[in-house]
């Protein structure tokens, strides 16, 4: 019979991201960080290969980035509500961890599953900012996607990709509740 943690439970059926718009000051020092990035790093890894890695940006450097912005939008012909809403991302945090999809040349484990082990590192991460009382968002936007801007913005090699920005800090206003999924709508029992 399983040894139930009903607290676990209780914490991942009533888990809600907090816009990160609405994080402030404080944000976690290294040293409270660091058990975070620990727990994110205990993700699934099909062969072992860590096929990820953080890169942690604090204000300065998010500020910069979100000077980076306007010109990559105008060469690539972003409108400028969507310009404002990526500015805004960067420009107005405090803290924010990069995780970096950077797959590893393998013959037995595929790329896709090194993506998905980092998609799984940004939930964990999350999750782990969470239970740990920060407020904390995953997103992503056009200019993490990006080439240009996240090789000369984050220093990315040619094979890699941001999974996804964790944005990290103490919630101002808790978060409305959202519709979830119909289970029903979205569930297949297969018996036989």
């Amino acid at each position: 019979m399983p040894t139930p943690n009903p607290a676990a439970l209780d914490f991942l059926l009533t888990r809600r991201s907090r816009p990160s718009k609405t994080l402030t000051t404080p944000v976690p020092s290294r040293d409270e960080l660091i058990p975070l990035l620990t727990a994110a790093a205990r993700s699934p890894d099909h062969g072992k290969l860590e096929p990820w890695r953080f890169i942690v940006l604090e204000k300065q450097a998010l500020a910069r980035l979100g000077e980076m912005i306007p010109a990559r939008a105008e060469a690539l012909g972003i409108d400028a509500d969507r310009v404002m809403k990526a500015v805004a991302q960067y420009g107005t945090a405090d803290l924010a961890v990069a995780v970096i999809c950077s797959p590893k040349p393998s013959p037995k484990i595929p790329e896709i599953e090194q993506v998905y082990s980092a998609g799984a590192v940004c939930l964990a991460l999350l999750n782990a900012a969470l239970a740990a009382g920060w407020g904390a968002n995953w997103l992503s936007g056009w200019a993490s996607h990006d080439r240009t801007f996240i090789e000369d913005g984050l220093g990315l090699a040619a094979h890699e990709t941001v999974a996804g920005l964790i944005h990290i800090g103490t919630e101002t206003n808790p978060p409305p509740e959202r519709p979830r999924p119909d289970l029903d709508a979205i569930t297949t029992w297969v018996s036989a």
